[in-house]
């Protein structure tokens, strides 16, 4: 089987997308509270910080959605947990390719590996925004739909140390 690079890219984007999304609505904390507050750093660093951030405020989320979604977040995080520690675990047994040895049977074995597992995530990661959908009315589901094409809009950040030129 042939890997298409493109179509691994363009679903890889979505991915990064929809993953950058759900960090933005659950990773923020209630207005007024500064970044780098109290329980903003180190261990339960979301302790007195509500989940949704701003989209979630823009979203009007009850508090049953967001327990709801809180659930499904949850257990997202608990049923991916061993294919993030196996990728670490891949990551961590890499060869250093400026060791002066190169072994390409073993870099597209690691490189096969990792993307295995990722297809994996990338698949949880839908089901989980499939079932946060499921828990939106269709008037949130129209708000969060008209952010994402804002975003698609303007595209991906560029790489680090490039200029940004504004699109036109």
């Amino acid at each position: 089987m042939k890997l298409n690079w493109k179509k691994f890219g363009v679903t890889a984007a979505g991915a990064a997308f929809l993953l950058t999304a759900a960090v933005v609505v659950f990773s923020q904390g209630p207005q007024g509270l500064p970044p780098g507050g109290p329980g903003f750093h180190g261990p339960g660093r979301h302790e007195g910080l509500g989940p949704f951030g701003p989209l979630g405020r823009e979203l009007n989320l009850t508090e049953d959605q967001k327990a709801q979604i809180k659930t499904i977040m949850d257990s997202f995080e608990a049923s991916t947990r061993a294919l993030h520690e196996q990728l670490r675990a891949l990551h961590e047994s890499e060869p250093d390719p400026m060791s002066g040895t190169f072994d390409e049977a073993a870099v597209r074995a690691a490189a096969e590996a990792r993307a295995k597992i990722q297809v994996e995530l990338e698949v949880a990661h839908a089901k989980i925004m499939s079932q946060i959908a499921g828990v939106l009315t269709a008037e949130q589901k129209a708000q969060l739909a008209a952010k994402h094409e804002q975003m698609r809009r303007l595209g991906p950040p560029p790489p680090t140390g490039a200029r940004a030129v504004p699109p036109q």
